[in-house]
């Protein structure tokens, strides 16, 4: 099937870090389903950075930037976001570069980001018996901190990092602050967007976690991972008390969806 034109608004965004060689099948199988992709590695040394190069040279509409160290997936976000705005994209769909994410949805989350272009696109994931139990539950938890910190304002899942966002207010949240730059870049996207407005779209999306000797490489660590998850929302919860009259007003003024 052949790829659709490039788009010129929508671009597909892949923060990548020492992802082993299901990077290649994750690019590959992105640009088979939109123009243009960009890939940003962010410092790895895993030989990963080499081959994607050399598939840019013969693909127009795959871009690749190299960042000199590692700062973490917000920041490799942040860059992207930075050269998108610079040509003049609007909106990126961000995925992991891990294979867990089903490239095969790109199309439709970008035409639910295009009907509604003021909104983000949110991920709902669907598990299989693929996926940790424990990471299935302590998702719930983030779930739910993500819901009362917005006012249950429609994050149906706050760690799923396939999702469209729309550029200028993202990079407006994350150029005045220096947090987001790690691994909790996700759920603090979601919550800071439904503050300033910014509402969720959800779509289902199956989601697979792949075994070591299916070539999966996970950078989830559960005690250093789950005590920034904890940080993050403890962080918010300061900043949401505040702002909790002004979402209620909102709440209830707002327009219905």
């Amino acid at each position: 099937m052949p790829t659709p034109a490039a788009s010129t608004t929508h671009l597909v965004l892949i923060p990548s870090y020492n992802p082993g060689v299901k990077v290649d099948d994750t690019v590959r199988q992105a640009r088979a389903q939109w123009a243009p992709v960009w890939v940003v590695v962010d410092g790895s040394t895993d030989g990963s950075a080499e081959r994607l190069q050399s598939m840019a040279k013969d693909d127009s509409d795959l871009r690749v930037i190299l960042l000199p160290r590692n700062r973490g997936k917000g920041a490799a976000v942040l860059a992207g976001l930075d050269e998108a705005v610079a040509h003049g994209f609007t909106h990126v769909l961000t995925m992991d570069s891990d294979g867990q994410h089903p490239a095969d949805l790109i199309g439709a989350f970008m035409a639910a980001s295009m009907s509604r272009p003021d909104c983000m696109v949110l991920g709902r994931p669907k598990f299989d018996e693929s996926a940790p139990r424990v990471r299935v539950l302590g998702r719930k938890l983030s779930n739910l901190c993500a819901n009362i910190e917005t006012l249950w304002a429609g994050i149906g899942d706050s760690l799923f990092g396939f999702r469209v966002y729309p550029i200028a207010p993202l990079r407006a949240l994350m150029s005045n602050r220096h947090w987001m730059r790690g691994f909790d870049f996700d759920p603090e996207a979601a919550v800071r967007l439904c503050w300033i407005g910014v509402r969720p779209i959800n779509v289902e999306a199956p989601v697979r976690y792949f075994k070591p000797e299916e070539g999966g490489v996970s950078h989830f660590r559960y005690v250093r991972s789950n005590v920034l998850l904890m940080w993050m929302y403890l962080r918010l919860l300061f900043e949401f008390v505040p702002r909790l009259p002004l979402l209620v007003l909102r709440r209830f003024t707002q327009a219905p969806r």
